[in-house]
């Protein structure tokens, strides 16, 4: 374990991480680092939840809007980008802090991966043409028959993510819920101070469905319709909400419809974050948006940072 110590904030989406992570740079002189797949993009912008600037006060936030819409970053690219994103921060005597709901990209970061098999170009083509005739729903049920872990994690119309885990499967004969595990029996790689940041379930569903209705409002569906105009094959369309919305502007949902399924997908999600959260190794603290930000944790911070 070695480099910069850093703090990270952890958990569901709609669950405050970022407020919280506003407040400890204001206080810890820190600059925020993102960990999301979906904000990484430019234009994700409303949808994605990514920090306003009025939001912000001013405090830098690294890995947003770095890549175009249809680039693509996966975990081990991202904490590649985020270790030098994390030395540059400390480098100028600033507090790395790290907030994303992208739990296998906090993960690679955290703890580092195990090696996955590389693509295999016939066998990918093979697993698209599948699905573009039996659709995505049939592979998630034969991924569900050989991993039923794996399955459970990745929504049933998740095209890339289903192709991928039966890809794993094939090249190896080994369930990728296995091999994915395995990334958390890695040592840490350096210094952390990790809080996992949620809400009374009853709470966060009213927060889930405040927060769809508010992005709405501010012209998500908007957003949706001239990214899927200029970029209709960018991966991030698939992404929880903006699917439905893009279901939406296809004509096979009403608005109120969309709406409903947003909403749906989103606890889904979350539920599937707090899943993760659950039995993963290295978090220091289990805690909310509001302690973090009424300082309840400073002392153990400073006393970490002290020590590191």
């Amino acid at each position: 374990m070695s480099g910069p110590a850093l703090v990270a904030l952890v958990g569901p989406t709609a669950s405050g991480k970022t407020a919280a992570a506003v407040a400890l740079a204001r206080r810890f002189d820190g600059e925020l680092i993102g960990a999301d797949s979906v904000q990484v993009h430019r234009g994700f912008d409303i949808g994605s939840g990514k920090a306003r600037p009025e939001e912000l006060g001013g405090i830098p936030h690294h890995l947003l809007d770095v890549l175009e819409p249809c680039e693509r970053l996966d975990a081990a690219a991202f904490a590649a980008r985020a270790d030098a994103a994390i030395e540059d921060v400390a480098g100028r005597g600033k507090l790395p802090i790290v907030v994303g709901g992208t739990p296998l990209w906090m993960r690679a970061l955290l703890r580092g991966l195990v090696a996955l098999p590389g693509v295999d170009a016939r066998l990918r083509g093979a697993l698209q043409a599948r699905i573009a005739v039996e659709g995505a729903p049939a592979l998630h049920a034969e991924l569900a028959a050989v991993d039923p872990a794996s399955a459970a994690r990745i929504h049933p119309n998740d095209a890339r993510r289903i192709g991928r885990a039966l890809e794993i499967w094939q090249q190896t004969g080994q369930r990728p819920s296995v091999l994915r595990d395995a990334h958390a029996l890695g040592a840490a790689r350096r210094p952390s101070w990790v809080a996992y940041v949620e809400l009374p379930r009853d709470e966060h569903d009213r927060a889930i469905e405040a927060r769809v209705d508010a992005m709405l409002t501010r012209g998500w569906l908007e957003e949706t319709q001239r990214l899927r105009e200029r970029w209709p094959e960018a991966a991030a369309l698939g992404a929880v909400g903006y699917r439905e919305l893009v279901q939406h502007l296809s004509g096979e949902l009403s608005l109120a419809e969309a709406r409903a399924q947003a909403i749906a997908s989103t606890r889904r999600y979350a539920k599937q974050q707090r899943t993760w959260y659950r039995s993963e190794p290295g978090i220091t603290v289990r805690t909310s948006a509001a302690a973090l930000i009424a300082g309840a944790h400073d002392g153990a911070l400073r006393t970490f940072l002290g020590a590191a």
